[in-house]
């Protein structure tokens, strides 16, 4: 059975029973317009890890990630946002080593390429990270418009998190749940997340 690799947050490798399954790919799904970009930074601080950007250029997220008040770590970030992300990101990935984080942020960029060429992509990644004992984290954009390849995404991602934000009242409320885990346990329950200063479990009591 793959060794569990924690995430960072707490709460979350306790509730999965220790961590990620080494060797998985996790489809992190969320709102552009949420603070799921800080879950991101925070997966930083457990290992090493390579932060592929395919939108923001690498300062900016280098700048995100140093200005944040979460526990973070010192990735390598690279930007792919040329004409050919796919062979941009396979070039970077081949040199990831022996457990390690990735992070694509966003992979909508990915998505939006030819069908083969995607899902060949993503069936290279998944032996790249059974071979060397790491996990990737695919943060997928939850807009308007989700790229063609988004089922593919999450049919192939062996965990998917589920972040929605909402507003009650003149509260914003995080809700995280994890409604697949391939070879394990899914969440049959929600997290109640902080996204502040840090992500941490929100203990506050709901009042109807």
């Amino acid at each position: 059975m793959p060794a569990r690799l924690e995430t960072g947050i707490d709460v979350l490798d306790r509730k999965l029973s220790g961590g990620i399954p080494a060797g998985s790919l996790i489809a992190v799904c969320a709102s552009p317009a949420s603070q799921a970009e800080l879950l991101l930074y925070q997966l930083t601080n457990t290992r090493g890890t390579l932060y592929i950007t395919t939108k923001r250029s690498d300062q900016a997220v280098r700048d995100a990630i140093d200005s944040t008040q979460a526990p973070v770590g010192s990735p390598t970030v690279r930007d792919i946002a040329g004409s050919e992300p796919l062979d941009q990101a396979n070039r970077l990935i081949r040199a990831l080593p022996e457990g390690a984080n990735l992070i694509i942020d966003p992979v909508d960029v990915l998505e939006r390429r030819e069908d083969a060429r995607y899902t060949n992509f993503l069936n290279e990644l998944q032996t790249h990270m059974v071979n060397t004992g790491s996990i990737a984290f695919l943060h997928c954009l939850d807009g308007g418009d989700p790229p063609k390849n988004r089922d593919t995404t999450q049919h192939m991602a062996d965990v998917v998190f589920d972040l929605e934000t909402t507003t009650r009242g003149s509260d914003l409320v995080n809700f995280l749940s994890v409604p697949k885990f391939r070879g394990g346990q899914p969440l049959t329950e929600t997290i109640k997340l902080q996204l502040t200063g840090e992500v941490d479990i929100d203990t506050s009591r709901d009042i109807a």
